[in-house]
C-alpha cells in the first residue's frame, strides 16, 4: 500500500520526558473516567516535557461550538496542563471534530495523523491502519472531508447529537458481524509507514489492544482504552514504558506504585 508521509518534527531536546495517551472516550462528569482523566493530567504535567493525547479523549466531539460541561471541564483541565507541559492533541474517530475553537479553548496544540517526533518516533491514532476493514475506511474517508464536516457543523448541534448516536449504534452494530482481524491494524500498513517515516518506531491506540509487537526490527506500541483501568506509555530519555493503573483510586495513590506492564528497554 502507499504509506502516508508523516507531518513535520517538534523540536524538541535529545533527553525527553513524554506520556502519551488515548482512548479515554469520556462520556460525562461523572464517569470516574473523567476524574482520574484530570488527576492524571495534572500529575503528569508536572512530570512530562510534553503530554500526547493520540484521538479519541472524547466519546463524541460534535463541534467547537458545544458550551457542554464536559467540554467546558475537559478543556479547563487540558489548559491548567498546558501550563506546565506542551500539550498535543491527535484528532481521532471520535473527536475528528475537534478545531481551532478546541485548541483555543484547550491549549493544545492540534498535530497530524500520522506525525513524526524530533526523535524519529511514529505516531498515530491508528484506525487509519485498520486497512482490512475496507467499510469503515469508506467511512473514515467521507467524514474527513472539509466538504462533509462544513455540513455537519452547520446543522443544530441538537441534530448533531442525534446523528453521533445513530453512528455510534451503527458502528457497535457493524462490529458484531466483523472478524475480530479486521478491526486490528495491517500488517502491511505499519511497515509502510514506518517505511516511508524511516522510523522503527510506532505508538498508537484506537484498536483497544494494549501491548508491545516487536517485529523485524521494529517496535509497536499500542495504547489501551480506559474502560477497565487507565493506560499511558511513558518515555524517559530512550526508554520507553507501557503502563497500566486502577480506575477505582485517585491517580495519587497509584502514582510511584504503578507496576510497568511492558517496557520496550533502552531504544
Amino acid at each position: 500500500m502507499a504509506a502516508e508521509a508523516p507531518s513535520a518534527a517538534l523540536g524538541a531536546p535529545a533527553s525527553q520526558q513524554r506520556t502519551f495517551i488515548a482512548d479515554l472516550h469520556l462520556d460525562g462528569v461523572e464517569d470516574r473516567r473523567f476524574a482520574r482523566f484530570t488527576e492524571c493530567l495534572s500529575a503528569e504535567a508536572r512530570w512530562a516535557h510534553e503530554i500526547f493525547i493520540l484521538g479519541d479523549l472524547f466519546e463524541a466531539w460534535l463541534g467547537d461550538d458545544d458550551q457542554g460541561e464536559l467540554a467546558e471541564r475537559a478543556c479547563t483541565a487540558l489548559r491548567g496542563a498546558s501550563t506546565s507541559a506542551k500539550v498535543y492533541f491527535m484528532p481521532g474517530n471520535r473527536d475528528f471534530l475537534c478545531g481551532a475553537g478546541f485548541a483555543q479553548r484547550s491549549g493544545a496544540t492540534i498535530i497530524a495523523d500520522p506525525f513524526l517526533t524530533d526523535d524519529n518516533l511514529v505516531l498515530g491514532h491508528g484506525d487509519a491502519l485498520c486497512t482490512n476493514d475496507e467499510a469503515y475506511q469508506r467511512l473514515r474517508g467521507q467524514v474527513r472531508t472539509p466538504r462533509w464536516q462544513k455540513d455537519i457543523l452547520a446543522r443544530p448541534l441538537k441534530e448533531r447529537r442525534e446523528l453521533a448516536g445513530g453512528l455510534r449504534r451503527a458502528s457497535d452494530a457493524g462490529k458484531a458481524n466483523k472478524a475480530e482481524a479486521i478491526m486490528d491494524v495491517a500488517a502491511d500498513a505499519v511497515d509502510g509507514l514506518l517505511k516511508n517515516s524511516k522510523a522503527r518506531i510506532l505508538i498508537h491506540g484506537h484498536t483497544h489492544r494494549p501491548g508491545v509487537h516487536r517485529t523485524a526490527g521494529n517496535i509497536r506500541y499500542v495504547l489501551g482504552d480506559w474502560m477497565h483501568c487507565g493506560w499511558l506509555l511513558r518515555q524517559t530519555g530512550r526508554v520507553l514504558q507501557l503502563e497500566c493503573f486502577s480506575l477505582a483510586a485517585p491517580y495519587a495513590q497509584c502514582a510511584g506504585r504503578r507496576p510497568p506492564l511492558h517496557s520496550g528497554g533502552d531504544r
